[in-house]
Formats: C-alpha cells, structure tokens, sequence
C-alpha cells in the first residue's frame, strides 16, 4: 500500500479546514529493530527536558500513565513490522508490563499514545512533516507535537513552523490544529507549549506567556533547596 494522502477540504469560518485521509499502514513504515538514528547533542537535549517534565507530571498528579523515549509503536497485527518510534510518548493507561518493548495496540492494555512527540533534526526533517502525521492518525495517537527549533521541515501542509499540534477530533479524525511560531496550547494536558532558550527548547507551561513552566524532577529539587537556602539566610 502507497503512503499518499487525499485531502479532504472543508470550509469553516476562519478560513478552510483540510483533512488527509492516511493508509493504514506502508512498506515505507516498517523499523528496522537494529538500527538506531544518530542524534545531536541539542536533539537529545530537547528530548530529555520534554520527557523529564513530562515524567514529573505524572508523578505529580499520581495518574496511571508512563513516558517513554523511542519505544516502537505498532498498531496493525497483519503487519507487525509496521510501526513509528517517537522520541516522547505518554501513554495512559500504562501497559501492564514493567518493562515494554513495543506499544502493539492491539493486545489487551495497550492504548495508542495520549500525546506522541517529534523533535525534527536534519535527517527526520521530511518524515516528521509528511509521513508522521500519517503514521500517528493511523495508530491512533490522540494528540501529536512536532517541534522543528531549526525550522528545517517542509511537507504536505506547508512548512516550516516552529510547532505544529495535531489532534483527534471526538469523530476520529486527525487535524493539525497549530502551526507556527509558538505558543500552541495541548488539550490532552490543558497547558501551553512555549519555546525557550533561545528557539532550542519546548516546554510546557500554565500560561501563554511561558511564566509558570512545568519542572522537571530536578528543577523542582533545585527550587526547594533554593528556597530553603534563603528562608535560613
């Protein structure tokens, strides 16, 4: 099966609404197990603000959740070698397995992710614009970020942004609901998503304006030990 995409276009009253209608799955998709995407040292460091803040949310709010960094997701049992790794994933229920290699959304306790995120680097630049969108409509994600700090990506819808923010609507399509500069708000987390450091981080915050960001575990230990050095000062 091809991984074209036809658009479906509507008009609304803002302007015009497009909808792609995705394969459910592609030669194209399939991940080769054994090989592993060389990642810049600023890639790797986006992700791990992402999924450390991420992380301490769950434990924060003690929700039935995991965040997870890689892990293959697979969503069509006729075809298991078909899948999508994001770099962050939340998924909520979590698996009953302690330790879980892959997402297979077709066994019993494994839900598509809540919300999947990409950060674009040079070498994903045009899978993270065209095909991902594809990919994450098809496996049933329900919310998907795609980050591109250098502004590299171009694809099906235009490009490049900053952020884009798909979502499934309640009838079960997948829209790109944002793209742009930053900030784009989440509705799975009822938070904003505001770009720092320069263009090089995305991080969620309470706010539009990026004031109240979320922390990480460490972000928060650092505060208190912050804060307990000036109430003994």
């Amino acid at each position: 099966m091809g991984g074209t995409m036809s658009p479906m276009v509507t008009r609304t009253k803002g302007g015009v609404d497009v909808v792609f209608e995705a394969p459910r799955w592609s030669k194209r998709w399939v991940l080769e197990d054994d090989v592993t995407m060389p990642e810049s040292s600023e890639h790797e460091a986006a992700i791990t603000v992402l999924k450390d803040t991420l992380r301490a949310w769950v434990e924060r709010t003690g929700r039935d959740a995991t965040v997870y960094a890689n892990l293959a997701v697979r969503w069509d049992e006729e075809h298991p070698t078909v899948g999508v790794d994001p770099d962050v994933c939340v998924v909520e229920p979590s698996a009953p397995e302690t330790k879980l290699q892959s997402l297979l959304t077709w066994v019993p306790g494994h839900s598509p992710p809540r919300i999947a995120i990409e950060v674009v680097s040079r070498k994903t630049s045009r899978k993270d614009y065209t095909e991902g969108p594809m990919k994450y409509a098809a496996c049933g994600a329900r919310e998907l970020w795609v980050f591109d700090p250098e502004r590299r990506g171009r694809g099906w819808m235009g490009g490049p942004w900053t952020i884009q923010v798909w979502r499934r609507s309640e009838e079960g399509a997948f829209r790109q609901v944002y793209a742009g500069k930053a900030p784009a708000y989440s509705d799975e987390l009822g938070a904003w998503l505001v770009v720092t450091d320069q263009g090089t981080r995305l991080r969620i915050a309470d706010d539009e304006g990026g004031t109240r960001l979320w922390q990480t575990a460490r972000e928060a230990a650092d505060a208190r030990a912050d804060a307990e050095r000036a109430s003994q000062g």
